[in-house]
């Protein structure tokens, strides 16, 4: 695998998306959406490392989550990843007066169709801290694994109001901006939905209805109503088309 620092941006974009649809080509199936979904994590942490050489440390550790009140916006993949985690470990959960799938809807119902600047002033806390612990950090979207900040008391600032700018990581955004958008146009070589949508609408969505996974493996786009990238998307495929061939 390519990476970054040693192809440039498209080439790396290149090479990943072949990469992932290699994997989709093979499994086009919920494990190869697993599969095509961990090389994205794996793919991330290697470049993002890579591409952190002599950078300042991020300030992101565990028990932070002052981040943690912004809009999120994730990819299918990763939703019906997410649900299938939250039904895997419900009883357990549960068993510590836990119940993730009601506080997730709760949060839809109290975020459903707010803006990113509307979400931040609600200043609600995301459903999956406990504690200041991520619940779902393991299988947590690009989006928040590409959020990191060198500056802990700046965020904290910033999630209170108080401040306008944060010194985010920008080797982190671009890997992630990157390992997405190669994700996503696998995603669509393969004929399957691959926008962004809001990730507590989309993830009651996908709880909501069974057959969400095996609709989207098939064409369909099952968490169209929670989609937050209409606009862009038809600009977003031209680039992929763009970047397509050196």
């Amino acid at each position: 695998m390519s990476n970054t620092a040693e192809h440039g941006p498209q080439a790396f974009f290149r090479d990943l998306r072949a990469a992932f649809g290699h994997t989709l080509q093979h499994t086009a199936n919920a494990p190869g959406i697993e599969s095509a979904l961990q090389q994205a994590w794996d793919s991330f942490d290697g470049n993002v490392a890579i591409q952190c050489e002599g950078q300042p440390p991020i300030a992101c550790h565990k028990g932070c989550p002052s981040c943690c009140t912004l809009r999120v916006g994730v990819l299918a993949a990763e939703v019906f990843m997410v649900a299938a985690y939250l039904r895997a470990t419900a009883k357990a959960l549960q068993g510590h007066s836990i119940d993730l799938m009601a506080r997730v809807r709760a949060a839809d119902a109290a975020t459903r169709g707010l803006d990113e600047v509307a979400r931040v002033g609600l200043n609600r806390r995301c459903a999956y801290i406990e504690q200041g612990v991520c619940l779902i950090h393991r299988v947590r979207p690009l989006a928040c694994r590409g959020h990191a900040s060198y500056d802990k008391r700046a965020c904290v600032e910033a999630a209170a109001g108080r401040a306008d700018e944060v010194p985010f990581s920008e080797p982190h955004q671009l890997v992630r901006g990157l390992v997405q958008s190669a994700l996503q146009a696998a995603l669509r070589g393969h004929g399957l939905a691959w926008g962004v949508y809001e990730f507590n609408h989309a993830l009651v969505l996908a709880l909501d209805d069974a057959r969400a996974t095996t609709d989207w493996l098939a064409g369909g786009d099952p968490l169209a109503a929670a989609a937050i990238d209409a606009e862009q998307r038809d600009a977003m495929a031209a680039w992929f088309d763009e970047v397509a061939s050196p």
